[in-house]
């Protein structure tokens, strides 16, 4: 069995990485941050001079959103992570860095953007700009690949902000579904993510990015409909601004040629599954009500 790193382990992705197909077909390894601290120099060195692999799935990011707890210094924080992966190169095969639409520069988004449009604007924020450096360094590098992911949306994701989750959260508690303004994404189910990252890990990498996005867009007034018809209650649905707000989406007809078998799962049975664990996961008292209350 092939050994794999995964790097953000207790993070979304990370966690459902640990109960996908890919636990049982690798030896998955996801570090505490005791065992790994990526943000430290001496803590990667020492942990790589004790350990190979044939593969890293960098999924570790200090966040910057708005529900973040600490932002300060992210942008150096997530490039040195990067940095002290990078200079433990000889110790792995080939690292599968999940990088982020955000690359395109969020003043400037365009429907479907390609892969070769990173660069023609410098992002303007640091998780953008932190993207777009590490793209660089990524382009020089053989075996590595940079995978921009778009709204990739699951079980574990931060229900208090993230969009789908919130609706479906909010639903069960009667709570109206708020929007600032409708906009198109394209929402990738993390259970789809899976075997792309199985074919990254099998096979030779072809190019140095990817848009790891479904074929279709979609808005997120339909996805509070659809969420809305779920829940069988005439939840309000609360749009702040007129007007559709700039398309956040990414060409992903690179990816359908290197995965030519590549499938999605369609929205309405996706969302279906997320919105049955989200009632279990109320019923069990985990959901916490005032996580929903405020809009953040």
């Amino acid at each position: 069995m092939k050994k794999i790193l995964v790097t953000g382990g207790s993070g979304f992705i990370g966690k459902n990485i640990a109960e996908s197909f890919l636990a049982k077909k690798y030896q998955l390894f996801s570090p505490t941050r005791n065992e790994l601290d990526l943000s430290s120099q001496e803590s990667v060195d020492r942990y790589f001079h004790r350990n190979e692999f044939d593969a890293v799935i960098h999924a570790a990011v200090k966040p910057s959103h708005r529900n973040a707890k600490d932002v300060d210094n992210t942008l150096n924080t997530n490039l040195r992570m990067f940095q002290y992966l990078l200079r433990n190169k000889d110790s792995y095969g080939k690292l599968i860095n999940l990088g982020s639409g955000a690359i395109y520069d969020n003043r400037y988004y365009q429907p479907k953007m390609p892969e070769n449009y990173a660069g023609v604007h410098i992002p303007i924020d640091d998780h953008g700009l932190c993207k777009y450096i590490v793209k660089q360094q990524i382009d020089m590098l053989p075996d590595f690949v940079d995978l921009r992911v778009f709204g990739v949306f699951g079980k574990y994701e931060d229900y208090a902000i993230r969009f789908i989750s919130n609706a479906i959260c909010k639903s069960l508690y009667n709570l109206p579904i708020t929007l600032k303004q409708d906009r198109k994404f394209d929402y990738l189910w993390i259970d789809d993510l899976m075997p792309i990252l199985d074919h990254f890990i099998q096979n030779k990498i072809m190019d140095k990015a990817y848009n790891v996005t479904p074929n279709e867009s979609i808005s997120l007034v339909t996805l509070a409909n659809i969420i809305q018809k779920q829940s069988g209650v005439d939840i309000p649905i609360i749009v702040g601004n007129s007007g559709l707000g700039l398309e956040y989406s990414g060409d992903n007809s690179q990816l359908k040629q290197y995965i030519p078998d590549l499938k999605f799962t369609a929205i309405l049975e996706s969302i279906t599954f997320l919105y049955n664990w989200y009632v279990v996961q109320k019923n069990s008292g985990v959901l916490d009500i005032n996580k929903l209350l405020v809009d953040k």
